[in-house]
């Protein structure tokens, strides 16, 4: 069974638990995976800068971040995938994307590096962004915010 919690801090309009679920289910279940708990928080930049900071050792921001809490050789996937709604507002704007669909970008993104997909060198960054392409067009990121 896919478990997807959502959580969004108070102060910002976070996306719908049920469009964040079936995004994330989607993805699961084509990367053949059928067990999961997951976590998706929406939070501001603060909070992924602090997370970038204590964890990475670096001090930038950044627009997700994906923590798996168990061992990637493990059949069913745990984590948690951190999403900055602001920085999200902002490459929406800079790539000139609707906000919803850079959000379900960023779904999918945090997705893909739970299930152990890189994107530090080139070649892994094009076939990421071409498999978040792949599952942007099966989803319906523009129900996101109802």
């Amino acid at each position: 069974m896919i478990k997807v919690h959502v959580d969004t801090d108070p102060e910002l309009k976070g996306p719908t638990e049920k469009t964040v679920s079936e995004i994330v289910s989607h993805v699961m279940k084509s990367e053949n995976k059928s067990d999961a708990d997951l976590s998706y928080i929406f939070g501001n930049d603060d909070l992924l800068n602090g997370l970038k900071k204590e964890f990475f050792y670096k001090d930038q921001f950044t627009d997700v971040i994906a923590f798996r809490l168990n061992d990637y050789e493990e059949e069913n996937v745990e984590g948690e995938v951190y999403i900055s709604l602001p920085r999200t507002k902002e490459n929406a704007k800079k790539f000139n994307e609707p906000y919803s669909k850079e959000l379900g970008r960023l779904i999918i993104h945090g997705s893909l590096h739970l299930l152990g997909y890189e994107d530090e060198a080139e070649p892994e960054k094009k076939m990421m962004t071409a498999k978040e392409d792949q599952y942007l067009d099966q989803v319906n990121w523009n129900q996101l915010y109802g």
